[in-house]
């Protein structure tokens, strides 16, 4: 850390406070899998839900971050470490707000993701793996990235000329190959309200 003579200042309104105003728990949804995996669309889709059954919540998307807070970042693997770490922050204090907030990004290395769990805490952090197959994920290309990663117009392309490490333990699995994606919110939703996140 850089910054010194500096110090947490405590609120007198505590998470539990506001986790009682809001009727639910403050968590991090972590959803990590490639590029035109499902991420954004099912985080978005999990949000509505939880937002008609009246739950504080938020999705950080990665292509969103990365117009402000993290503009500053390429792909490089020490700048994908530093922008899951500024994420993570930024994560953290959604949960000390109370809210259920949720990360969509690729998050390749198993390592700053294992980073973010541990700066969120115990129970505070559910890792969402959207598995599908990269030719799946390619066919889709949303964005036309695969193309132009295989033409070698992209580096450093997640799945193609990069890793991409699969979670070994993630708290919830989803196959967005073969379930839709109301089936996949649904997934979501239940994990949370089986261990008494939402109610």
């Amino acid at each position: 850390m850089k910054s010194t003579n500096i110090r947490w200042h405590a609120a007198h309104v505590t998470r539990q406070d506001r986790e009682a105003r809001n009727g639910h728990k403050g968590v991090i949804l972590w959803f990590t899998g490639l590029s035109g995996s499902g991420k954004s669309t099912v985080s978005i889709e999990v949000e509505k839900e939880l937002h008609t059954h009246g739950c504080q919540t938020y999705v950080l998307d990665g292509d969103n971050i990365r117009y402000g807070l993290n503009r500053d970042l390429g792909f490089s693997p020490a700048d994908r470490t530093e922008n899951i770490r500024r994420i993570g922050e930024v994560a953290r204090l959604f949960v000390d707000a109370g809210v259920i907030v949720s990360a969509a990004f690729i998050s390749p290395y198993r390592s700053d993701r294992d980073a973010v769990r541990a700066l969120a805490g115990p129970g505070d952090f559910i890792e969402v793996y959207v598995e599908c197959p990269v030719d799946v994920c390619e066919q889709r290309d949303p964005k036309g990235l695969y193309k132009k990663a295989r033409e070698g117009a992209l580096s450093e392309f997640t799945g193609v000329s990069a890793p991409y490490e699969a979670p070994h333990a993630p708290e919830i699995t989803l196959h967005t190959d073969t379930q839709s994606v109301s089936e996949c919110a649904a997934s979501v939703i239940g994990y949370l309200r089986a261990h008494g996140y939402v109610h």
